[in-house]
């Protein structure tokens, strides 16, 4: 396709949940829309896509495994080919397993592993591979997926928490290094319906989850996608002069201490 004004965005993770809910934000905005994905979720994938394209927006949905480096290089190369240009990029893949934070056994190394190799690895990847393109677009802006996890170390599970920690100490220092031409920011939802709990956890444990934080937050609701996707792009889309944030949206959570 022609090159053309019109700002383009890679989404990581973007067939199910928050990446799903970026990318019709996005398409609603005007964005063109790169929807990645692996394998397994590609059936998802092209009906988001089909959902874009019905909003008036294009899509290209690209196979990609964060953890691959030459796939992460492949997946910007191709989008940037297709639409001439990446003007954000949104790091939204991510995996968990629920392992309470006591039970030090009950973790083994691979978790670990696995874990970080989503969640840090693969966003690092990410930006490396679209800086380029980023650059190129004089208005370059990356968005990265922390969690109140890694601010207070909860969550889902010490893994967890230590990988979205790294996230932010990794968004702070894309943001110096990258600056002028690139901001980087990121943001840590607390729980959000529909996101990954709702993947990894059966319905009674993600029954429970929610009537907690139903419990515990001061503002008595459960987050959504759609938030998320309209912090992201907000933070994409909005003010020149924000790079370097960590973003927390937890219904007030945090203020119990």
């Amino acid at each position: 396709m022609s090159n053309t004004a019109t700002p383009v965005v890679l989404i990581t993770g973007a067939a199910t949940g928050i990446g799903a809910a970026c990318a019709l934000a996005f398409a609603d905005a005007g964005w063109r829309v790169g929807i990645a994905t692996l394998p397994s979720t590609r059936d998802e994938a092209d009906q988001v896509a089909a959902q874009c394209v019905a909003r008036g927006s294009a899509a290209l949905v690209l196979p990609l495994d964060v953890t691959n480096d030459a796939q992460c290089r492949e997946s910007a190369n191709a989008l940037e080919a297709h639409f001439g240009r990446i003007d954000g990029l949104v790091n939204c893949a991510g995996v968990t397993r629920f392992v309470p934070h006591h039970d030090l056994e009950g973790l083994p190394s691979s978790e670990f592993g696995r874990t970080n190799d989503v969640n840090v690895l693969g966003t690092f990847q990410m930006i490396r591979a679209c800086r380029g393109a980023l650059e190129r677009s004089g208005r370059g802006g990356v968005v990265n997926y922390s969690s109140i996890a890694g601010l207070s170390g909860v969550g889902s599970s010490a893994a967890y928490a230590a990988s979205k920690g790294a996230v932010i100490a990794l968004t702070l220092s894309m943001a110096r290094a990258l600056a002028p031409h690139i901001r980087v920011n990121a943001i840590a939802p607390g729980y959000v319906a529909g996101g990954l709990p709702s993947r990894v956890l059966d319905a009674d444990a993600l029954a429970a989850v929610e009537a907690k934080y139903l419990e515990t937050q001061p503002l008595k609701r459960l987050l959504v996608p759609d938030e998320i996707a309209a912090l992201t792009l907000f933070l994409l889309n909005g003010p020149a002069g924000i790079t370097g944030e960590v973003i927390r949206i937890d219904n007030g959570l945090h203020l119990n201490g």
